[in-house]
Parts: C-alpha cells; structure tokens; sequence
C-alpha cells in the first residue's frame, strides 16, 4: 500500500510538474504541448539567408527534417500506430523538396520519394471522395513544387487520372473563393505559400493589409513565410525568428493558447482526475474565465471560424461546471447569422467534432435560455443527419477517435442519465488513440491531452475506486443479511442496485462513509416502501408509526420490527460518528426526517385503502417526500467537509435545491411508473392528472408531467451551477445533483430499478471488470521494432437500459493502487475497515 501511494504521488507530481507549473513562469510553453509540424517547419527551412542566398536561414528547422523522418519515409503524423494521415503526402513532399532545394539529405530524399511511390494511391484511395478542403488547395501545389524542384515523380495512369481530379477540384475551389470571405476559414490568402506553384498571384499590398499585429498571416508559419519572401516584411521575419526561438524542435502549429488550456482540462476531467488538479484546474478556468469576461458577447468580425465555436462552446459547459456565471451568448452567436448556419448545415459532416461539443455546452442550460435550446436544437438535429451518412470528410476542427459512437451513446443517453464512473471508463478506452487536432495543412497532437501520464494515472484511479467499491459492496451485502433485509419475504432486494447507483453517480464524496450512509439508507427505503404497499394492514403501519414518533420499538414484531431495529442503528451509527468527529449533535434532526417520510408513506397507503383521491398538488406535497431524496442528501451532507450547518437538515425547511431534486425524483419515477402503479392501485401524477383532465389522453398527462420535469431539471442545474453566495458547500449541491443523475438514470426510459437483471453489466463494469486499456503496450516508445497494438475497437454500452453492443470479456489487470486524498484516505480507515466482519487486503 505504501509504495502504491509513493508510486501514485511521484505520478501525480510530475503531470503537475509537466502540464502546469511551468506555465506560471513561461506563457508561451503552452505550445511545447504541440507536435511540430513537418509542413510548417518545412516552408520556414526553405527561407534563404538574404546575406548569403546559398544556406538557408533557419538550419534548426533543416536538422529537424533531417532527424525527424518516420522509419517509413514520410513526414507527419500517424493516425493509428505507425500508418500515416492524409497530410503525410504534402508534407512529404515539402520536405523533400526543401532538401532537394539545400543539395542536403540525399538519402532522406530517397526514402520520401520510396514512400510517395508506395504509398500515395493506397492513401487517395483509401481518402477517395472524403478528402477536406484544406488537401485540394495544398495538394496539388506540392506536386507542382516538387516537379519544378527536379523531383522525378512516378505515377501510374491511375495515379494521374486521380491528381486530375484533385487538381480539378483545386480550380473550382480557387474560382469560387474569395481571398477572405466569412464562412470560409482558414481564407484562400492562408495559404500564401501554395499560389507561387499554382501561378496565382497577389499584390503586396493585399498581404501586407492582413497581416496580424505580431506579424503573422493568419498565424501560419507557412504562409507567413511566403508572405516575407514575397513582401521582405520586416515585421513577418521577425515574427518567423520569434517562433524558431522559442520552438527550436520544430515549428508548431499556432492554436489559440486557452483553448490547448482549456482541451487539458476537459481532458484531466472526462478520464475522473479532477481531484487531483483542484487548484490548477480552478486557477486555469478563472484565468480564461477573466478574459472571457473582457470580451464583448457578440464580436464584431462575424467571419466563421470552427476552432472559435469550439472553443466558445467547451469554455462555457467548463465554466458553467464550475460554478461560473457565463451567458449561452458567448457560444450561441453562431445562431444570428444564417449566412454561417447554412454553411454549417450544408457542410456539417466536416463539422462534427465541432457540432458535438456545442450539443455537450447545451447539456448544462437553466430555464429560460432560449437561444441554448436553439443551438441544442440545431446540434442535435446535425449530428443525427451526420449519423447517417456513411462518407464523411475529416473534420474541420478536431479528430476524436470513435467519434461516431460517442455522439451515439450522446443522443440516446444524455449526461445527465449517466453516472460518472461509467463516463469516465469510457473516456479511458476511448483514448486508446489521441485526437488529432486540424492545422491549416496538417494534423497534430496536443501532448497535454494525449498523456500516457494521464492515462496511466486514470486506469490506476480506475482501479482503486474499484478495489474500494468492492470491499465496501462486500460489507453492504454482509450488513443487509445481518439485519435480515435479504429474506424479508416481499418486495425488492436491491442491495446490489443501491451501493452501484451511489458508487457510479459521481467521483464526489470521496468518503467511505458517505457511500455506505447513503447506501444503507436506499435499502432501507426501498425494504420499508415496499412493506407499506404491500405487506403491513394499515393497523400495522399505524403502529409502527407510532413506535417511530415514540423512537420506542419493544412492542414492535416481524417487519415491522426489523424496519424500525435497521432505522434506529442507522441513525444512532451516523450521529455518533458525527458527535465522534466533533462536528454535530444531530440525532432528533435525522429522526425528524425519517418520521417525516414514513407519515408520507401512510399518507399514501391510506389514500390507496380508502379510494380517496387527492388533487394533483397535494399529491406532490405528500410524493415529494415519499420519494425519500431529501433524506438521503441532507443526512450525508453533514459528513462533508465543510458540513452541512445543522439548521439545515429541518423537515420541511428544504432549500430550494432540495425542493427541486424531491420533485423531479417523483415524476422520474410517476413517469415511467404509472401503468404499474395503477395497478397496484397506488397514486401517481399521470392517473391523477388524467382525472382532473378527463378530455385528456394518457399521451397528454404524460406530456405534462414531462414539461414539469423538464422545468424542474433546469432549475436543479441552476442551484447546482451557480455560484449563489450562500454559505452551502459547492459538495453538498453536487451531491444533489449525482442522486438526481441516479433517478434519471433509473428513469431515464423505463424503470430499471425494478428490474432483476439490466444493470448487472453496468454493475460489472464499474465494480469487478478493469477498463480494456493495456498500458504495458502504450507506454512503450514507439520504433519500429516495436510498433503500438492494431486498432481495436472501443467498447461504448449503447444505452443503459438495452443490451450493450458489445459485452466485455472477462479478465484481470494487475496494477498498483494508488493514492486517494487524505480525507478519503482518513475516513475510509476509520469509519468502514473498523466495522464488525469487515476485512480489506492490499495486494
């Protein structure tokens, strides 16, 4: 165990160490996370030196060709082990051509032209009919500079009749373009470098006109270099020396350096490690955050830019995670101009990574915000069209591996219809390749989110979550039959159902303690509902009733007994660990509410035996109680840190949010409960409002309890989201809002938590089978004797409620655990190993 914890906090400070702290010291490390581009750093290389033409001016990015050719013979990046992306072509012959130019790296030159004449028409081929703007423009100028260069280049008729084609598409793209037109990004003019070999030409003046304050033309490396040979402007070689300074390993891609800090942490969160980069996550959002703020919401260059859209749309569902108040404006001005929503619709398959993120930022809108419905409404009904198509185009802005089945798992199960722990196994597997980011002629990777770092270190979490969720399921089902909840005779054993849905909802709390209380509490919730419906008379519950106002239970026999024995040691195990931490007295508190829920419960069983029909409204008064939510948040908040202050665990006194959580729990559950409710003959709102609106149909009532729920969801995030200066623990609302997430996961299209069976998968997963991601083999170095593993496919479960695409296999993963932070660490020990039959083993 100890060494584990070494091993974990050595990990944990060196990511610290390479991804954020040296950003405090350097603002422009941001862009160390790059990969060069060969393409780029090809074009700067190819710069004369104007005192002595014959050498070129920038050698660094020469002997970075030269020591930076693949084993294979190309330049560029691969897309999947060691097989090339499309941009390996041009940038293949680029580089060749910059050697070719300098009479340096004859053999390099060989083997490029080796790799081009075995490669290209497999690679067009493969591309036939899918190939991005971007490679029409650059294409067809490479293979005209390398003809112009002296290159001998071999093609079959084939070949030929393919580089027509492109070449075709090259001139009606250059005739239908402007230079710099809104909707068109990067502007033809991006690609400077590319007209000299196309015979276009343009004036001085027109680039000297765009050229950005720090010298660049349209932050281009390449095009910034054609535009200094052609004009010999100062300001462009100064800026070309200013990138060769600070990236003398190659010439990065220029990307907008909020949105690599941004993608890092979108990254760090989706594989479930924010609760190790707490501080530097929340010092990088209020950093973004500021600058957002300093900017107008509607921005006066309306041009299209994807990577602005994207970003604008990952910036706001982060910030809004994390409490920020953000407005749908700042993502949402795509909408106001048609010119750019048509260009979207027309071409949304070389959109979709960029359509994807702006349906996530709608996954987080309040009431009201109609223009984030708009843009969900639009998102969405994109990526469906996207879905069916069967060729598309590389994507404008970023290349997510297995994008098409992460949007399938989006549409047909929303976030919040997911729990964490699940989400986050996904995003482990999913990143079995890293996504590759689209340059104007290039890809690249951005290291910060493509970490093997990371990614060992989420397995690894992966894992001691599981280890702990193990021992602590292993106790549950210990205690449950202890007590005698497993033989009860009627109802539903859902031991196995309640530890899962709490231990899967969220990464938060990490305390032992707060699981098992709240798992505990669920079982006994379910044993005791079930008994009202269906065992106890009504002289029974009344009985034991009164026991609990009493908390007195000698008279007290058979179920009724042992619901009142579970009750009691519950509360008195709880508030005694609370008064043991010096927080606390709140034994008659916690009793309150537990009176409180079973009066609710005789409330509905005497409505159901004596036929009498309440009103819509004072059903919900008496359901959202019987529900049981608040019972569950309110007495495990008193175990966070900070706590929960006593004047709020009150019956009848709820917040707000916890009002908000009660009735959105309740019409989940009437929603998808309501046939087999009516005929067990007990309440629910669709009966209820189906009486009251007797020329309505069940479709009807159905529609209205989903608008109400729909109302109160949207309030629920706004408590949860919003930084509302109240002296509540942002935990505690997060807490509200992972048992709202387990009720829409149960709820979400059928009742599952009725069923035997459906989410045993789920349960395996998240509990017992170790995420498929084989580190062994990715954190090896990549050579050629030793290549990364063959694509596989990523396992995605298609929707909790249906089987899953594919079942996992059954193995196991030997791997170290690793430390948990110390209050889980603390609370764990003393609170869960101490417990009687309770025996943990490190191995």
């Amino acid at each position: 165990m100890a060494s584990s914890l070494t091993t974990i906090e050595a990990l944990v400070a060196k990511l610290k160490e390479e991804m954020f702290s040296k950003q405090k010291n350097d603002h422009h490390l941001h862009y160390s996370f790059i990969s060069p581009s060969a393409y780029d750093t090809a074009w700067l290389a190819m710069i004369p030196n104007p005192h002595e033409l014959n050498t070129p001016l920038f050698k660094g990015c020469i002997e970075w060709l030269l020591n930076n050719q693949n084993e294979q013979g190309y330049w560029g990046e691969s897309a999947n082990g060691d097989l090339p992306t499309i941009d390996a072509l041009p940038a293949t012959l680029a580089c060749i051509v910059v050697l070719q130019k300098w009479g340096i790296g004859a053999k390099n030159i060989e083997k490029g032209l080796e790799f081009i004449h075995a490669n290209m028409e497999k690679i067009l081929h493969d591309h036939h009919c899918l190939l991005p703007r971007w490679f029409f423009i650059v294409f067809p100028a490479t293979i005209e500079l390398a003809k112009a260069s002296g290159l001998e280049l071999k093609f079959s008729d084939h070949m030929k009749s393919l580089i027509s084609q492109i070449c075709a598409e090259n001139q009606q793209i250059l005739g239908m373009e402007a230079m710099v037109d809104k909707c068109h990004y990067p502007p033809l003019l991006a690609y400077l470098e590319t007209f000299p070999s196309m015979g276009l030409k343009v004036d001085q003046e027109t680039i000297t006109e765009h050229l950005s304050k720090d010298g660049s033309l349209f932050q281009s490396p390449s095009a910034t270099a054609q535009a200094y040979i052609s004009t010999g402007n100062k300001k462009c070689l100064d800026y070309l020396i200013s990138l060769v300074q600070k990236y003398p390993n190659g010439v990065p891609q220029i990307m907008d350096e909020q949105l690599v800090e941004l993608s890092m942490v979108d990254q760090v969160q989706r594989l479930g490690l924010y609760e190790y980069f707490t501080d530097e996550i929340d010092n990088i959002l209020k950093n973004v955050y500021r600058s957002y703020m300093d900017q107008e919401l509607v921005q006066e260059n309306k041009n299209f830019i994807p990577a602005k859209l994207y970003k604008d749309s990952l910036a706001f569902r982060l910030f809004r995670l994390h409490g920020f108040n953000i407005s749908p404006k700042t993502f949402c001005w795509f909408l106001y101009d048609e010119e750019i929503l048509d260009h979207l619709e027309n071409n949304c398959g070389r959109f979709t990574s960029l359509l994807y993120t702006v349906y996530k930022a709608t996954d987080l809108i309040f009431f009201g915000e109609n223009e984030a419905e708009e843009a969900r409404s639009f998102s969405m009904k994109m990526l469906q069209k996207i879905s069916t198509m069967k060729n598309i185009v590389d994507d404008d802005v970023v290349i997510l591996p297995n994008l098409s089945k992460v949007i399938e798992e989006e549409l047909s199960v929303p976030w919040i219809a997911r729990l964490d722990h699940l989400d986050h196994r996904m995003w482990i597997e999913q990143n079995k390749q890293g996504p590759m980011w689209i340059g104007k002629a290039s890809f690249y990777r951005l290291s910060c989110v493509h970490s093997m770092g990371l990614i060992e270190l989420a397995v690894e979490n992966y894992a001691f979550r599981q280890m702990i969720y193990r021992n602590e399921l292993k106790e549950l089902k210990r205690w449950s039959k202890e007590w005698g909840l497993t033989e009860m005779g009627f109802g539903r054993e859902k031991t196995m159902y309640c530890y899962f849905a709490v231990a899967a909802s969220t990464s938060l709390p990490h305390d032992s303690i707060i699981r098992m209380l709240v798992a505990k509490s669920a079982i006994l919730i379910t044993v005791a509902d079930d008994f009202f419906d269906m065992k106890g008379s009504l002289e029974e519950l009344q009985v034991l009733i009164e026991a609990i106002h009493k908390w007195d239970g000698k008279a007290l026999s058979g179920p009724s007994k042992v619901i009142f024995d579970v009750l009691d040691d519950l509360v008195r195990y709880a508030t005694n660990s609370l008064v043991l931490d010096e927080k606390i007295d709140v034994t008659e508190d916690f009793r309150d509410l537990w009176r409180e829920t079973f009066n609710s419960w005789l409330t509905e069983t005497t409505w159901g035996k004596s036929g009498y029909m309440p009103s819509v409204d004072e059903y919900l008064q008496t359901g959202m109680i019987s529900i049981a939510t608040h019972v569950l948040v309110l007495t495990s908040s008193c175990f966070l840190n900070p706590s929960l202050s006593k004047n709020k665990v009150k019956p009848s006194t709820y917040e707000n949010i916890t009002q908000s959580l009660m009735a959105s729990a309740r019409l989940l559950n009437d929603i998808q409960s309501h046939q087999k409710e009516q005929e067990e003959g007990k309440m629910n709102l669709v009966f209820l409002h189906l009486k009251e609106n007797p020329e309505a149909s069940i479709d009807d009532s159905i529609d209205q309890a989903q608008r109400l729920l729909e109302w109160k969801r949207k309030e629920l995030l706004k408590h949860v989201f919003t930084d509302d200066n109240s002296d509540f623990p942002k935990q505690w609302k997060y807490l509200h809002l992972s048992c709202f997430k387990v009720f829409q996961m149960l709820f979400n299209s059928t009742n599952l938590y009725d069923t035997d069976a459906e989410l045993q998968l789920d349960i395996e997963r998240a509990i017992y089978i170790a995420p498929e991601y084989d580190l062994s083999q990715y954190l090896k170095p990549k050579t050629a004797s030793n290549p990364l593993p063959e694509k596989t496919d990523l396992i995605i479960n298609a929707r909790y409620h249906q089987t899953p695409l594919r079942s996992y296999g059954h193995g196991r993963m030997s791997i170290r655990c690793h430390r948990l932070p110390d209050h889980a660490v603390r609370n764990v020990t003393s609170n869960v190993f101490k417990s009687p039959g309770f025996s943990l083993r490190f191995i």
